[in-house]
């Protein structure tokens, strides 16, 4: 539904100068914006796949999970403000997400440590069916030189170079341990490697003009061990409220029925009338 993809080097349409001698200016789309156009362009890919024309902006922030006012803004950033009463069209969106997101170009992506994380990376489908095509598998250890995933062989380090430059590679994947992942990540922006995805435990330094996106699945794990332990305290903390408002009437029964000290009687003295 992208329409036809450029070959690697080959500019979009939209990356394409606006007017002889006046060079595009892409505008500066907000991140937080960038974050939620994929998750966009898998509702209306899925729309599109089903038939679906048009849809409203209250039904694409629910598929979602952010709000209508949000959708709308975000959308506004492309220019798309949709039609009033028909919503929008689905199509043309994901055409233009699409060309935002840089997805009208395939791009050769090189990935890096064939352990369990990287043969599952290597494996997913989802990559192809959004212009991602792998290139190659690097690994360290010689044992897996030549070992098979899917269509490819894994390759030794020593043809990391080789293989960026001949596949024009721009997107590193890596899947090494945290002690490996800044040496193996000079190596891929030394020899033209714009844009890393990190899966390793570690934080990378680069130079300026590289994009590294990081994703550590403890760190996410961390997370929903917080959210795990204050709901918890939550409820722990309702059930003892609830308890003691459960207790609270009978004490003040008991209270009322017990007759007020006289005065004096706390200090032991008799009252005389």
């Amino acid at each position: 539904m992208a329409g036809p993809l450029a070959q690697p080097g080959q500019a979009s349409v939209g990356a394409q100068q606006c007017s002889a001698g006046a060079p595009f200016l892409p505008r500066r789309v907000p991140e937080a914006t960038v974050a939620r156009l994929p998750l966009y362009l898998r509702v209306l890919a899925e729309l599109a796949d089903a038939g679906s024309c048009t849809i409203s902006s209250e039904s694409l922030a629910a598929a979602a999970g952010v709000t209508s006012a949000k959708v709308r803004k975000d959308l506004s950033q492309l220019g798309s403000y949709g039609t009033r009463g028909v919503g929008y069209d689905v199509e043309l969106l994901v055409e233009e997400i699409s060309r935002e997101l840089g997805l009208t170009t395939r791009r050769a992506v090189v990935l890096v440590g064939v352990g369990n994380l990287g043969h599952a990376l290597a494996g997913y489908g989802g990559f192809s069916a959004r212009g991602f095509h792998i290139a190659g598998l690097l690994d360290a250890d010689p044992a897996r030189a030549g070992e098979r995933v899917g269509d490819l062989a894994v390759q030794p380090m020593a043809d990391l170079e080789l293989l960026v430059v001949q596949h024009r590679v721009s997107i590193g994947v890596l899947a090494v341990p945290a002690d490996a992942a800044q040496p193996v990540c000079d190596r891929l922006v030394g020899c033209g490697v714009t844009s890393i995805l990190n899966f390793a435990p570690t934080v990378l330094t680069v130079p300026e003009g590289v994009e590294v996106r990081k994703v550590d699945l403890s760190v996410e794990l961390q997370i929903l061990s917080f959210y795990e332990t204050h709901r918890a305290r939550t409820v722990y903390e309702t059930h003892e409220t609830h308890e003691t408002h459960k207790t609270q009437p009978a004490d003040q029964a008991h209270r009322k029925g017990r007759q007020p000290p006289s005065p004096g009687a706390d200090r032991g003295l008799a009252v005389h009338i």
